[in-house]
């Protein structure tokens, strides 16, 4: 496996990195067994999924048929999808979709599956607090429940959810379980082992309904597989005020940062 190319700019980005945030949470379980191996902070309070949401959504879509492979199917951008980021408006793929953070294609992947399918897979999946709801009175579930509303997730939840992954625990296809790993694989790190991640940034809301993007969230989540050994993780930030990086940027580099230390401590 190529050696993680995010590891190697990590230098550059810890002036990003460094940027005032309250750590919330960090915890690192052992995949086999379960044991919690690491855990500081806050690890059971339950915040919006955001894009990590992606990972059991991924699932779903392999699982589902949907998706076909990492780069099947390709779906063209459509001004109807009203992305705010030139750069995500373009043809994407499974692939690109994970790893760029893509939402409107996770919109057609969740409206394809239907409010019922979705709630059966959450349902099996045991995921956060299992509300596909959306915001009240919108009827926007489909499409918004994991976006700052109503799916909520807690870093200790995240842990055993990803557990269950890196076990096949699920009731989804082999298929499902390999290709999303292959669409997470972020790479090696100089000690070896190879990290499976998602980022993932969203907003508390006010009591107006406006997202508070002063005190965003940040996500990172995933594994790191060695030697038949694998170790599930969940970081969690929330920032003090807005910051230029997106805090799930922030909370990956960090992580990262500090990965080879305390792999290397268990």
């Amino acid at each position: 496996m190529k050696p993680i190319a995010i590891f190697a700019a990590l230098c550059a980005a810890l002036s990003f990195s460094a940027a005032h945030a309250e750590l919330t949470c960090t915890v690192l379980a052992d995949a086999g067994s379960g044991k919690v191996l690491k855990q500081e902070g806050t690890c059971n309070q339950r915040v919006t999924a955001a894009s990590t949401f992606k990972v059991p959504l991924s699932l779903m879509g392999f699982d589902a048929g949907l998706l076909a492979d990492e780069h099947a199917p390709a779906m063209p951008y459509r001004e109807a999808y009203r992305e705010s980021n030139p750069s995500k408006r373009v043809t994407t793929d499974p692939q690109s979709w994970m790893k760029t953070s893509v939402v409107w294609y996770s919109q057609q992947l969740t409206q394809q599956l239907g409010q019922a399918r979705l709630g059966r897979y959450i349902s099996a999946f045991q995921y956060g607090n299992g509300d596909i709801s959306g915001d009240p009175g919108k009827h926007n579930g489909l499409t918004r429940s994991w976006l700052s509303s109503s799916l909520k997730i807690s870093a200790l939840e995240q842990v055993a959810f990803l557990q269950k992954v890196v076990n096949r625990q699920l009731p989804v296809t082999a298929h499902a379980y390999d290709m999303t790993s292959r669409i997470m694989a972020l790479g090696e790190l100089p000690n070896g082992w190879a990290v499976y991640g998602k980022t993932g940034t969203g907003a508390p809301r006010l009591a107006n309904g406006a997202e508070d993007w002063s005190h965003g969230y940040g996500w990172f989540v995933g594994w790191a597989a060695k030697d038949g050994r694998n170790v599930v993780f969940a970081r969690l930030i929330q920032d003090e005020k807005n910051e230029p990086v997106s805090a799930g940027l922030r909370a990956r580099d960090a992580f990262l940062q500090a990965l080879p230390g305390l792999l290397g401590s268990l």
